[in-house]
């Protein structure tokens, strides 16, 4: 990653990254300022938000998921005003993406989802 200057992110999400312990164990053992955390806002099925605070502070990009409609695999309906202040609470200053995983028709529920992250993180 270095010689490309390409930051990695590891993803907290199931297996070894499934707690924000084995997350940042696990990048915090190779400490490297070429791997950082990459937030999935939502794959912290229990106290999403403990657990992002936990990993904000490594965090080098952010996926917003929004579940209009329902999910495919589960539902969560995330505070995004509360999870913008945990990201400026820890200095974030990269990118945020919009992960629709709702079952509503992604024409609308795409829009509908941007224009939440702009009002929680504007």
């Amino acid at each position: 990653a270095e010689k490309a200057s390409v930051v990695l992110a590891l993803e907290n999400h199931w297996g070894l990254t499934r707690t924000p312990e084995g997350l940042l164990r696990i990048v915090n053992a190779i400490d490297s300022p070429w791997l950082g955390v990459l937030m999935d806002t939502g794959n912290f099925l229990e106290d999403p938000y403990d657990k992002l605070e936990q990993i904000a502070a490594q965090a080098v990009f952010v996926q917003a998921k929004t579940y209009y409609g329902g999910g495919e695999w589960y539902t969560l309906d995330l505070d995004y005003p509360r999870i913008a202040q945990i990201l400026k609470k820890a200095n974030y200053q990269g990118y945020i993406s919009l992960e629709f995983e709702g079952k509503e028709d992604a024409n609308t529920g795409v829009p509908k989802s941007l224009e939440l992250l702009r009002q929680a993180f504007s």
